[in-house]
C-alpha cells in the first residue's frame, strides 16, 4: 500500500507548536502588536492594573473588600466575609463561578484570556513591553541571542532581567496583599524582617516563581500548564465568539502579484499573522487550544488588507456559523440552560446570603450527664456550648433562655467576646422550675444577642423527672 503524505496543513492538531520535531522547546519572538485592537487592549490593560493595585487598599466596614487567605480559610468577597464554618457557603461560590466561566466561554470565547487574564495582561502587556523597549523588535532580538557576549549584550540582558526581577516582586507583593491583606504585608516595612520570616519568605519563594514564570516559562504557562485552553474545546461551540479567519473569503490562499488579474481568495500568504502570536500558530489552521485570543492577528492583517485595497476583517471575532451561513445565534437552548442553572445558583446563594446568622452556636447536654432535682423545686441539666463568630470583626454575645423561663448558669467566669472568625466554648448549667415542665423531654428555645441585637435562635432537649 503506498503511504499517505500528510502535509502541515493537515496536521497542525498532531503536534505542539511549541515544541520543535527534535522534541525542544520552540522559543517565540513575536513581532511587536500595532493596531487599533491593540491600543484597546493597552487602555483596557491601564483599567485593569489600576484595579488591581488600588483594590487591596479598599475597606469596608474596616476590612478588605476582597481577601483570600487560604491559610486560615478566611476569604473576603466584596464585603462579604466566609469563614470557615461557612465552607459550604464558599464551595456554592465557587460552584456559581464555575458555571459563570463555563457559560461566558460557552458564548465568548476565550474573551477572558486575551483580554482579563493576569498572565496575559502581565505577560504581554508589561514584560514584553519591557523587553521591545530594551531589547528591540524580534529580529533584533533573534540577531541578540544569537550573538557573541558583548559588553552590549551583557548590559542589555542584565538590564532586562533586573526589570523583570523587579515587576516580579512587585507582583508577589499585589498576590500576598490579597492573601493577607495589606495591613500584615506592611509590617516587613515597618517592623524587624527577623519578626516576619515566614511572610518575608513567602515573598520571595513566590518572587522566584513569577520570575521564572515571566522569564523563561511564558507562553507555556497558557498551552502547558493552564488547563482552560484544553477545556476549550469542550464548553465552546460553533455558535461560540473567537478570533478566526474567514476562510470562506480568504481562500484559496495567494500571493499578490501586480498587474495580473487574481482569481484566489483575500488571504496573500503574507505571514504576518503568525509573526505576531505569542504561542506560534497560524490563525488560518482554524480555532486551536494556543490561541489565548489576543487580537495581534486582527491588528497585523488588517494592516495588510488596508495596503493592498481589500476589506478589512478577515480574521476578526466571529464565529463558526457566522463564517458558514453568515448568521450568528449567541443565545441557543445550551446557553439559556446554563443561564437557567446560573440564576437558581445565584438566588440560592443571595438568600443564603442575606439569612445568614453573625454567630452559630452548638449547645448540647453533656455525655452521661442526669438531670438534678434542687431542693428549690428547680431541675437543672449541664451542656457544653460552642460559639463560632461568622464574621471579620469582634462580638460580644450573650445566650438567653426564650422559653420555658429559668436560669442560666455559667460554670466559672467564661469570656464569650469572639474575635474575628473565632469561636469561645464552656459549660452551662440550665435551671427551670419543676412546674413549667409537663413532659419528660421539654425543648428549649434560646437565643443569641449582642446588645439589644439578637443574632441567632437556636433549639435544645431538657431532660426531667416523669
Amino acid at each position: 500500500m503506498k503511504p499517505t503524505t500528510v502535509t502541515s496543513e493537515d496536521s497542525f492538531r498532531d503536534h505542539f507548536s511549541g515544541v520543535s520535531e527534535d522534541g525542544k522547546r520552540n522559543w517565540f519572538y513575536p513581532q511587536k502588536p500595532k493596531g487599533l485592537w491593540h491600543h484597546r487592549r493597552v487602555l483596557f490593560t491601564v483599567f485593569i492594573l489600576i484595579i488591581l493595585f488600588v483594590t487591596p487598599f479598599i475597606k469596608y466596614n474596616n476590612q478588605p473588600l476582597l481577601l483570600f487567605n487560604v491559610l486560615e480559610r478566611k476569604f473576603i468577597i466584596f464585603g462579604l466575609f466566609i469563614g470557615p464554618q461557612d465552607y459550604w457557603l464558599f464551595g456554592l461560590t465557587m460552584l456559581s463561578f464555575m458555571v459563570f466561566i463555563v457559560l461566558f466561554t460557552i458564548i465568548f470565547g476565550r474573551l477572558w484570556c486575551g483580554w482579563a487574564c493576569p498572565q496575559t495582561v502581565f505577560m504581554e502587556m508589561v514584560f514584553r513591553k519591557i523587553e521591545y523597549a530594551i531589547e528591540g523588535d524580534s529580529g533584533k532580538q533573534k540577531l541578540l541571542n544569537n550573538a557573541p557576549w558583548t559588553g552590549d549584550k551583557i548590559l542589555k540582558k542584565a538590564a532586562k532581567y533586573s526589570a523583570f526581577l523587579l515587576v516580579s516582586f512587585v507582583i508577589a507583593n499585589l498576590l500576598l496583599s490579597y492573601v493577607i491583606g495589606v495591613d500584615e504585608l506592611s509590617k516587613i516595612v515597618s517592623e524587624p524582617i527577623d519578626q516576619h520570616v515566614p511572610l518575608f519568605s513567602g515573598i520571595v519563594i513566590f518572587t522566584a516563581v513569577f520570575y521564572f514564570n515571566f522569564a523563561w516559562l511564558r507562553d507555556q504557562a497558557c498551552t502547558v500548564v493552564c488547563p482552560y485552553g484544553r477545556l476549550q474545546g469542550v464548553l465552546m461551540d460553533r455558535n461560540s465568539i473567537v478570533v478566526a479567519y474567514d476562510y470562506k473569503r480568504g481562500e484559496p490562499r495567494e500571493k499578490l502579484h501586480k498587474g495580473q488579474d487574481r482569481n484566489a481568495g483575500d488571504c496573500i500568504s503574507c505571514f504576518q499573522c503568525v509573526a505576531v502570536c505569542p504561542t506560534g500558530i497560524d490563525i488560518r489552521n482554524g480555532t486551536q487550544m494556543e490561541c489565548v485570543n489576543c487580537t495581534a492577528c486582527i491588528d497585523a492583517c488588517d494592516t495588510m488588507m488596508d495596503k493592498v485595497g481589500f476589506d478589512k476583517g478577515l480574521i476578526r471575532y466571529t464565529s463558526e456559523n457566522a463564517i458558514v451561513s453568515g448568521v450568528n445565534k449567541l443565545i441557543t437552548n445550551r446557553t439559556r440552560a446554563y443561564i437557567v442553572v446560573l440564576i437558581l445558583l445565584w438566588s440560592v446563594l443571595g438568600y443564603l446570603v442575606v439569612s445568614r446568622n453573625d454567630t452559630q452556636t452548638t449547645l448540647f447536654r453533656a455525655p452521661g450527664s442526669q438531670y438534678i432535682e434542687n431542693k428549690d423545686g428547680t431541675i437543672s441539666n449541664i451542656y457544653t456550648f460552642k460559639i463560632f463568630n461568622k464574621t471579620n470583626k469582634i462580638v460580644k454575645p450573650t445566650i438567653q433562655l426564650d422559653s420555658p423561663k429559668g436560669t442560666l448558669l455559667f460554670a466559672g467566669k467564661p469570656d464569650l467576646t469572639l474575635d474575628g472568625a473565632g469561636m469561645s466554648e464552656g459549660t452551662v448549667f440550665i435551671i427551670i422550675p419543676k412546674s413549667a415542665l409537663k413532659t419528660r423531654k421539654t425543648k428549649l428555645q434560646l437565643s443569641v444577642f449582642q446588645g439589644k441585637e439578637k443574632l441567632e435562635t437556636f433549639e435544645t432537649t431538657f431532660m426531667a423527672p416523669e
